[in-house]
């Protein structure tokens, strides 16, 4: 999969080990909601940091106290039509006041960015091809005059006479 992260594809340098492998001693580490329940106890010590991956469906139920420890959650959209993880990614950054990385990560398409990093997205594990190409080209190109809040990771102003009108700006993700 490609990463793209803060206006460029990058490598990744999260570790995501395998279901009953062993978790690394050293290194960024992300593991999925019941690993890391299960484990957290033995990973509040780490020094590295530790990661969230959560499957679609899955919610932030009795994570709160976790979460602060976290510095990333990659959220795993199974199929484009799956709207729930922006729900969670707006309530990581709004009410749990997360400023870790959130990746969207799976069948990502070039529809979906702007919307995801206007609910706080702002790391993408793209396997759709078109997608991948549009990133590259910088052809992703957003509405930018908007209604509604968006999360508190996006750079939005109040031109003009209308407050309820918004221009966002989402740094590193659209033009």
């Amino acid at each position: 999969m490609a990463l793209y992260r803060h206006g460029a594809f990058v490598a990744d340098d999260w570790i995501f080990p395998e279901d009953g492998a062993p978790i690394p001693a050293a290194g960024k580490v992300a593991l999925p909601r019941a690993r890391l329940v299960a484990d957290f106890a033995t990973l509040a010590d780490r020094a590295d940091p530790i990661g969230l991956v959560l499957a679609s469906g899955e919610t932030l139920d009795g994570l709160a106290e976790t979460i602060g420890r976290l510095r990333l959650v990659k959220l795993v959209i199974p199929r484009y039509a799956d709207g729930r993880l922006y729900s969670i990614a707006r309530l990581l950054r709004d009410r749990h006041g997360f400023t870790g990385e959130i990746r969207a990560s799976g069948d990502v398409l070039r529809d979906q960015i702007v919307f995801l990093a206007r609910a706080g997205v702002d790391a993408f594990e793209v396997t759709h091809q078109g997608t991948i190409q549009a990133l590259r080209d910088g052809a992703i190109v957003a509405v930018h005059h908007h209604y509604q809040p968006a999360s508190q990771a996006a750079v939005e102003a109040k031109p003009g006479p209308r407050p309820w009108l918004r221009k966002s700006f989402v740094p590193g993700v659209v033009q």
